[in-house]
């Protein structure tokens, strides 16, 4: 029993992680390496000027010819932000289920043992992971028939579960707050373009207010999002450069198509 106990708490956290990891692998397959691509080691801008300023307008001409054209590529990135909070739901709840419903709660009693007074304290983490308990042991008597016997078994694995599992639950909780936070924030964006500009400003204090502004109305989500991912993996000038540059594009080619 001891030895099936150890291979099911490894295949909890093998699973775990697996569920943890996929997120990012499936992100990994849909973005293909484009943000790399067409950042072109401009992250650094540590590159000659002519050099800089060649990579500034391949860049600026493939997001003129590739407008309206990141939706799925937003939509993607936001689905993998909201399947981790799916991922971690999914993971309470089984959790909650193998451990006989004692898992949801189990954090917040271990918490409130430090308020209880020592003579009617009950440690739920004992309670979850008992460290000792009843065996029964078969051995064969002196005239060959099977008897048992009754003893006491220690568990010293279970004194590292009850460690691991409540860092677990303090995690997940904590991870599922955020990501709630992150999906209101992320629902800010697509609901309210008015915010658009000013997180776009946040993210590169060097961009005018109204070139963030301006590019904000110009774009639809998707481009406005590869914009944003730009803003995180440009260096701050060259994007400032790119953004600027890129607003006086937009407006060249409407005047010309007008």
């Amino acid at each position: 029993m001891p030895h099936q106990a150890i291979a099911i708490h490894l295949l909890i956290f093998f699973f775990q992680a697996i569920a943890c990891y996929t997120p990012k692998f499936l992100w990994d397959a849909f973005e293909g390496g484009l943000l790399r691509t067409i950042v072109m080691g401009l992250n650094l801008g540590i590159c000659r000027e002519e050099e800089k300023t060649a990579k500034k307008k391949v860049l600026i001409e493939y997001m003129l010819q590739h407008l309206k054209r990141h939706k799925l590529y937003a939509i993607r990135y936001w689905g993998c932000e909201f399947l981790c909070f799916v991922n971690i739901v999914i993971q309470l709840w089984l959790m909650n289920k193998f451990f006989d419903g004692e898992f949801m709660s189990y954090g917040l009693r271990v918490m409130r043992l430090s308020e209880t007074p020592q003579e009617s304290r009950f440690d739920p983490m004992v309670y979850v992971f008992p460290r000792v308990t009843k065996c029964i042991f078969h051995k064969y008597g002196a005239s060959g028939s099977i008897q048992k016997h009754d003893s006491l078994c220690i568990l010293p694995l279970n004194i590292v579960n009850e460690k691991t599992y409540i860092f677990i639950w303090f995690w997940y909780i904590i991870l599922a707050i955020l990501l709630v936070g992150l999906i209101i924030y992320r629902a800010m964006i697509i609901t309210m373009p008015a915010v658009r500009a000013r997180i776009l400003n946040a993210r590169n204090r060097m961009v005018p207010r109204e070139v963030a502004k301006s590019i904000s109305k110009k774009v639809d989500i998707g481009d406005w999002w590869i914009i944003y991912m730009l803003g995180r993996n440009l260096d701050p000038i060259i994007f400032k450069d790119v953004l600027t540059e890129l607003t006086k594009s937009i407006d060249s080619s409407k005047r010309e198509k007008n």
